[in-house]
């Protein structure tokens, strides 16, 4: 049924585009893009006449370009990852500690990505650092709020059952309230690094090469158009490829999600 979706929909984006029914500067055909994408991912001339070889676009192939994307990935939404669910546990756990940092997280949840990219270029300039820290940003929100969630709908009666049977603070942090906790965490982790790979477009409008963020935004501005849309189909493949990834691991640590 998807195949035979897909195949559809790739049908029509032939007709419309071969019959010219919009101009190809705003909507390429299926083969435009495909040569772009082989174009972005192989050797060829610098210029027609012109001897000299180059590699794919901005002197990098597209794969690289998406190596250095999901790189950044890795190390801005894997902090995230990574501190989200131990605040959102002290949060949850904590009264005191909700009702201090909570605001400042809700504050940092609504504010959009795009509101605080310069501020942080402006504090670590256009390289890496400022890019990572956006993708942080972006990422740690969901895992927070989501782990607090999941904390706080831990029943009550589950913890002092728990304690009746003699249960120290660790064993019902480790044995009650962690496995009634990492579904939501599960979900909030797909959520954020899904947040954080829809930001890597604004993460590179800066500096951005080598990035397929970057190559997007680049690619627009020159009006490459079947390039730029080579970019997004690429971007959301692999997003979809990350939820996989992370939908199997999720399963894999949470077998009992849906079974209770």
């Amino acid at each position: 049924m998807r195949v035979g979706s897909l195949g559809v929909l790739l049908a029509l984006w032939w007709i419309v585009a071969a019959a010219g029914v919009v101009d190809p500067q705003f909507l390429p055909g299926p083969r435009a893009v495909w040569e772009a994408f082989v174009r972005a991912n192989s050797w060829h001339q610098l210029a027609p006449g012109v001897p000299r070889q180059v590699p794919g676009e901005q002197n990098y192939f597209l794969w690289e370009h998406l190596l250095a994307s999901l790189q950044r990935i890795a190390v801005g939404a894997g902090a995230a990852v990574i501190l989200g669910p131990l605040v959102g546990f002290a949060l949850g756990t904590s009264t005191t500690l909700s009702a201090i940092l909570g605001p400042y997280l809700n504050f940092l949840r609504t504010l959009p990505p795009l509101g605080y990219i310069g501020l942080l270029i402006v504090w670590f300039g256009i390289g890496d650092t400022s890019k990572i820290w956006l993708l942080f940003l972006a990422a740690f929100p969901p895992v927070a709020v989501a782990t607090i969630a999941g904390v706080q709908g831990v029943s009550a009666d589950r913890i002092n059952a728990a304690r009746s049977l003699g249960a120290n603070r660790v064993q019902v942090v480790s044995q009650v309230l962690l496995p009634a906790t990492l579904p939501e965490v599960i979900g909030g982790i797909r959520v954020a690094v899904g947040f954080a790979w829809t930001t890597v477009v604004a993460a590179e409008l800066n500096n951005g090469i080598p990035g397929i963020g970057g190559l997007a935004f680049l690619a627009g501005q020159q009006l490459n158009t079947p390039l730029t849309m080579a970019c997004i189909i690429v971007i959301g493949l692999t997003a979809l490829a990350l939820d996989a990834v992370i939908s199997f691991i999720g399963a894999l640590l949470v077998p009992w999600k849906g079974k209770a």
